[in-house]
This record gives C-alpha cells, sequence and structure tokens, in this order.
C-alpha cells in the first residue's frame, strides 16, 4: 500500500502485563500494594460532578503545584506536572534533545528511553552498564545531546550515590541531564538539592509508586524555572488540557498527608529486606535494590521457567527476553501476605 510509504513506524514499549482476572497476584508491574492515603477517598468522595463539565485548570496553577512546592521547598515555577512521568518525559525528550549527537543512556534500563527516542527521530546511543548493573559515570563525559537516566535504575533497582549523579551534571553542562527518580522514596537520596546547583539538570518524580495512585497518572519534572518555561511551551502546543480535574485534587491529598506516605515507605522497605532473606535461602542472587522491587535470578533453574510457573500459580512477575537480563526476573514488593504466598509457590519451582 503506497500511503504506508509515509507512515511513522516504530517498535512499541510493551508495559507488563495487566491481567483481568480475580484473585491473582500482581507483582510484575511495580504497583503500590496499599491503598493511597485516606485523604484521596474523601476528596473523591467530595468532589463536585459539577466541575468536570469545565476544562480543569493549567496545573502550575492549582493547589497539587503549590502543595509540591511546600514540600519539596522550591517555586511553583520550578515544577512542570504531566500525565504520569511517562507523560513528562515524552515531553522532555521532545523538547530538549534537538541535537545531532546521541542522547546516552544506560544500555539496562527503563525500556520507554529508546522508544521515545525513535518515535521522536532523536539519535541515541547506550551505555554499557558494568558486571554489577552499575552505571560508569566516565561513559558519559563523551560529546552528547542529552543524557537521562534512572535512580535508582530500572529494573535493577541499583542507586547510584549523589556524588556520582553530579559527576555526571557536571560534565554535561552544555546538555540538558535528566535523573528519574520514579523508585528514589525507596532507599534512595534524591538529586532535587543540585537543581539549585545546575541549571541544566531536570528531576523527574511520579505519583505512581511510593504515592499509591498509578491509576490517576500524576507525574513532574523539578528544575529550573526556565526549563519549566520552554517544557510547558511544548506542552501547551501539543495539549492545553493534559491533566484532568479528579487528577489535580486528588493528588493534593497524597502530598500532604506526609506520614502516611512515610509509614507506606517504610512498610515496603522492611518487605523487601524479608523478601531479600527469603529469596536467598531459595537459592537467588540479586543486586542491592533501593527500589519497591527486587532483580532477582536463580542460581540454577532457568528465569523464563519461574516466570511461566508462577504465572501457572495466578503470580505475575515480570521477565525480559533481553540480552544480559533474560535469566533475571523483576519482582514487586507486594504486602506481607502476598510476598508469603509467592515464596510458597517458589517452594514448589526450585
Amino acid at each position: 500500500m503506497k500511503w504506508e510509504e509515509n507512515v511513522r513506524k516504530v517498535v512499541p514499549y510493551t508495559p507488563g502485563e495487566q491481567p483481568q482476572k480475580a484473585g491473582i497476584i500482581k507483582l510484575n508491574t511495580n504497583e503500590n500494594p496499599y491503598a493511597p492515603a485516606p485523604g484521596v477517598a474523601r476528596a473523591m468522595a467530595e468532589l463536585d460532578a459539577e466541575r468536570l463539565r469545565l476544562y480543569p485548570a493549567f496545573p502550575e496553577k492549582t493547589d497539587l503545584a503549590k502543595a509540591l512546592a511546600a514540600h519539596y521547598h522550591i517555586g511553583t515555577d520550578q515544577i512542570f506536572i504531566g500525565v504520569g512521568s511517562d507523560d513528562v518525559l515524552s515531553m522532555i525528550f521532545m523538547t530538549f534533545f534537538q541535537s545531532d549527537k546521541p542522547v546516552f543512556f544506560p544500555d539496562i534500563t527503563y525500556s520507554f528511553y529508546d522508544v521515545w527516542a525513535d518515535v521522536y527521530r532523536i539519535p541515541y546511543e547506550t551505555k554499557a552498564l558494568d558486571s554489577d548493573f552499575l552505571i560508569r559515570p566516565e561513559d558519559y563525559k563523551q560529546p552528547n545531546g542529552g543524557v537521562i537516566f534512572p535512580n535508582p535504575n530500572a529494573p535493577t533497582g541499583e542507586v547510584m550515590p549523589l556524588t556520582m549523579v553530579e559527576e555526571i551534571v557536571k560534565n554535561n553542562r552544555d546538555v540538558v541531564v535528566v535523573v528519574d527518580e520514579a523508585y528514589i522514596d525507596f532507599g534512595g537520596i534524591s538529586a532535587l538539592p543540585l537543581i539549585e546547583k545546575y541549571d541544566n539538570l531536570l528531576v523527574v518524580q511520579t505519583f505512581s509508586k511510593s504515592r499509591s495512585l498509578a491509576g490517576m497518572r500524576i507525574g513532574y519534572a523539578m528544575g529550573q524555572p526556565q526549563l519549566i518555561r520552554y517544557l510547558n511551551d511544548v506542552k501547551y502546543s501539543v495539549n492545553s488540557y493534559t491533566m484532568n480535574t479528579t487528577a489535580l485534587v486528588l493528588g493534593v491529598e497524597a502530598v500532604l498527608d506526609e506520614a502516611y506516605f512515610e509509614n507506606c515507605c517504610k512498610k515496603i522497605m522492611e518487605t523487601r529486606g524479608r523478601a531479600e532473606e527469603e529469596l536467598a535461602k531459595r537459592g537467588f542472587v540479586f543486586p542491592k535494590s533501593c527500589a519497591n522491587f527486587i532483580f532477582a535470578s536463580h542460581r540454577s533453574v532457568p528465569a523464563r521457567e519461574i516466570f511461566e510457573k508462577l504465572k501457572q500459580n495466578d503470580i505475575y512477575v515480570r521477565w525480559w527476553n533481553k540480552e544480559r537480563i533474560e535469566n533475571y526476573l523483576r519482582i514487586t514488593i507486594g504486602t506481607d501476605e502476598q510476598m508469603e504466598a509467592l515464596y510458597r509457590a517458589l517452594d514448589q519451582i526450585v
């Protein structure tokens, strides 16, 4: 068909399975196993449906922006809010990665990065993690068109010390550097303080993991006001009303209840510590995780076999048929009860 010559063809991102089946244990997409803050449910019940006939407010003018600014002690003009961190990152690719030089990111990392690069026709180059699945800052000291990496990295869960993050930013002052901190609340130290020192740094976070609002799709970037203005210029050129009213209202409550947020993160980290012990007993090895998942490989049983047999037991984890990581499983940290069910199933498999 002649018209296909003008179609933009890409290999799409493949998300984790979303089985629509009752009674499963879903440990494959890094969702928080605990409910959102209690104020979220109250705000949802009290939301006036009349508001939904109107377009939503611009995100940077809302109580959500004010709540985030107060929480992080920055200005509302230093925050860009989007439809999940995926939307935020997509806008960043479209806005800042416009050089003829390649954008750098790790070879084992969030698998959406190369998809966005292909969609937007951005040249890119992956930098191999070392044998311990760690990022090497020296790999990012060559001429490039931008740098992006998660910290903690996904799917490995490894966290990079702030000194190494700064080393990468400091050596790339002529491009924008993006630190994707989707999992930072589970044991890492945020690079956010560095945005006052470096005008080329964006720090991206999300409500999907530590704040239990994956279904609301709220993400945000933080940086110097000029970076945020450029992002808004592009966003409003694509869609002026990206955030829905419900998300803007409920997101506020997720930010305000600091005690609930900290308790949820604490519970997940405690369960992760026990999971490391239980998996090690069963012959698994894994890098030290500072995320809400463990990236594990069994000493003798292939990862794909474990993955398939767990599915037969209605337990879903994540497996990739990719070079270097095809023998690893990414196991989301669930509730203690869910993890006990996982251990029982593993006892029958390994």
